[in-house]
């Protein structure tokens, strides 16, 4: 069994890790207190096939594996989690529309979508419906010239900044089976979004309500079936959810590495503080963890790209120990730090504010546990 990155992945990897350093680390704080990202930025990303990773090459894409992907993800984190984790929102809606709209459909968005011209986001969370998303009452009605839509959806990283939205819809009776996937462009007549949302962390990514009030879209607006958009969105979170581990992941050793580099330089009783034996051991503790949560992390993502059978049930095991492991590091690195850990000029409280977050959407670990759970209880059968 090989561990090792191949020449081509480290590549991948070490080329995410220096755009970020050159291109996002020296103004993740300017960003975020100007609570958005330049949209100049996403074409320069898009120039190095990071606008969409895991899209076939035919259509534009990269053709990259989860695994390759996720590399990604943890590198860019390094430099700035909020960046690299709107990256990754717009990544799952190409890889969406990729796997499950039609030739027309692919050739209609993928271009766009790859070179970055255009931003593309999410929108499955409704107000009303979090952890039990089937439960979406979002309408679409089918009309002569295409859908009227109305409905709010929450929580929507890049509402009112982006450019479309990968919005699933009811077209049908009550449950999963009555939800289709649509896009949604900006401009649209009955498109709105509620005010910017005031966050804990992820501040430089602007978040808002998305809200439509008798908007209409093109038939060809559709991705894929009728009736198939919630077996969509859940494809979709299987990579979703090793993207935004990757995040974490990166995050955290960001966070080690700035502590590292701290404790070297920080003395108290006459040494630096990384010769007290107390601190070391802490510092075993958190590189065990985060190479641990990298191991399985990759491991999901193989599952992922091999088709196991258990792929979803390892995406859910590895988001839920990954983003757990990486606040608990980077939160045990703001402590490292003592009182210099609570301000903003040291970049560790930026880290563990931003992280708190990778552990609620993209399925709260709470849900992740049921999935974890429930596959086993029926596997067990």
């Amino acid at each position: 069994m090989d561990f090792a990155l191949s020449e081509e992945q480290t590549l991948i990897f070490d080329m995410a890790k220096s755009f970020g350093a050159e291109h996002i680390a020296p103004y993740a704080m300017d960003w975020e207190k100007a609570g958005t990202i330049p949209k100049d930025l996403w074409p320069k990303l898009a120039e190095l096939g990071f606008g969409g990773l895991y899209v076939r090459e035919e259509s534009g894409g990269s053709g990259l594996s989860r695994l390759d992907a996720t590399l990604v993800f943890e590198a860019l984190a390094m430099a700035c989690p909020a960046v690299g984790s709107f990256l990754s929102i717009h990544n799952m809606c190409g890889g969406m529309i990729d796997k499950f709209g039609s030739d027309e459909t692919r050739a209609k968005w993928l271009p766009a979508l790859c070179s970055m011209e255009k931003v593309f986001s999410y929108c499955l969370t409704e107000p009303g419906s979090g952890s039990d998303a089937s439960a979406l009452k979002t309408r679409a009605e089918k009309t002569n010239e295409g859908y009227k839509l109305n409905g709010t959806k929450a929580f929507i990283s890049g509402g009112g900044y982006s450019d479309a939205y990968v919005t699933m819809v009811r077209t049908g009776a009550d449950g999963p089976k009555g939800i289709s996937t649509v896009v949604v462009e900006d401009g649209a007549a009955g498109l709105s979004f509620g005010a910017l949302e005031d966050k804990m962390g992820w501040r430089a990514q602007p978040t808002a309500q998305v809200q439509f009030d008798d908007c209409n879209v093109p038939h060809d607006n559709l991705i894929g079936e009728e009736g198939h958009g919630f077996a969509y969105a859940m494809a979709g979170l299987d990579g979703g959810r090793l993207n935004i581990a990757a995040s974490a992941l990166g995050g955290a050793q960001n966070a080690l590495d700035l502590t590292l580099q701290y404790m070297a330089e920080r003395k108290a009783f006459g040494k630096p503080i990384n010769q007290f034996q107390a601190l070391q051991f802490k510092l075993a503790e958190f590189e065990t963890q985060l190479q641990a949560a990298r191991t399985f992390l990759r491991q999901a993502a193989w599952k992922l790209d091999t088709g196991a059978h258990d792929a979803t049930k390892f995406c859910a095991m590895a988001k839920l120990m990954v983003t757990d492991v990486s606040f608990d590091v980077a939160n045990g690195c703001l402590q490292m730090h003592g009182g210099y850990g609570y301000l903003a000029d040291y970049g560790i409280e930026k880290i563990v504010r931003d992280l708190r977050v990778h552990q609620i959407l993209e399925g709260t670990n709470e849900i992740m546990r049921l999935i974890i759970s429930r596959q086993m209880i029926a596997d067990a059968v």
